[in-house]
């Protein structure tokens, strides 16, 4: 979407004080709270990704924490790579010069253009996993992000986990439940057959880059729309519109609580 769309969908700009306002009328003040967020569906907001941030934390408050996904899907195997695969020749040449993951350096990938904003906050503070990491900034940002294993990245031991050890909240703004991360906890934890994987990526290792190993579960969003959908009618959510934008405030204990027995009924 342009910003010549993002113009067109409201009829006036879409100030950071109203986000805000939105946010705290939605319920989101004051707690930890992981943020799934499309910025084109806000409308226009004046600074764009910085302005949607500066609101998450007046809304928020120092009191409280904002945690988002900073995935670095790209820093593994190059020849399992789909979106786009490269070419057999090139794979060598790739893996051996591929830059290993610095938390204050590397960029997200396919997260959108919020959570690399929070990422980039001089007060913001992310985790070491390099695929899977999340930043977070606030009050409990570094116990957020502290000690985010290796194995089973988006499982126990996970920020995902210390959302969920601390009653989070999950917030979906203008995104739906195919990319909640917090269904991945849920599927970690399900009780249903499922592939062991060995994933791998590089870090720095003692200053020296090197490709650690590590073991996951196949993971699929596949039907993350469908689990989300049984909560929402059997639990139930807050709605609003923040914004432009569709906006779901989900208690994520009670998100990972019921998808955990949906997965290991419907998988």
């Amino acid at each position: 979407m342009s910003e010549g769309d993002a113009v067109g969908m409201v009829d006036e700009p879409v100030t950071p004080e109203r986000l805000a306002s939105d946010l705290r009328n939605l319920g989101v003040r004051g707690e930890t709270v992981i943020v799934h967020s499309s910025v084109s569906s806000l409308g226009w907001v004046p600074g764009g990704p910085q302005g949607v941030v500066e609101a998450l934390q007046n809304a928020v408050t120092e009191a409280g924490t904002i945690v988002v996904p900073t995935h670095t899907s790209h820093l593994c195997t190059p020849s399992v790579w789909e979106n786009p695969p490269i070419p057999d020749d090139w794979l060598p040449e790739v893996r051996e010069s591929m830059p290993a993951f610095r938390p204050a350096v590397t960029p997200s990938r396919g997260v959108g253009a919020i959570p690399e904003c929070l990422r980039t906050h001089p007060n913001a503070v992310r985790s070491t996993h390099p695929q899977y990491s999340f930043a977070a900034w606030g009050a409990n940002a570094d116990e957020v992000v502290t000690d985010h294993e290796l194995d089973y990245g988006l499982g126990e031991n996970s920020p995902l986990s210390a959302v969920y050890d601390r009653d989070g909240l999950v917030l979906m703004l203008g995104t739906d439940y195919e990319t909640n991360t917090s269904l991945h906890l849920a599927e970690t934890r399900a009780d249903h057959e499922r592939e062991e994987t060995v994933e791998e990526g590089p870090m720095l290792v003692d200053g020296e880059r090197e490709w650690m190993e590590f073991m996951d579960i196949e993971r699929t969003t596949d039907d993350f729309p469908d689990a989300g959908a049984a909560f929402e009618n059997d639990v139930g959510v807050e709605t609003g519109r923040v914004g432009a934008a569709d906006a779901t405030v989900v208690d994520q204990r009670s998100l990972v609580d019921y998808a955990t027995e949906w997965f290991s009924r419907n998988r």
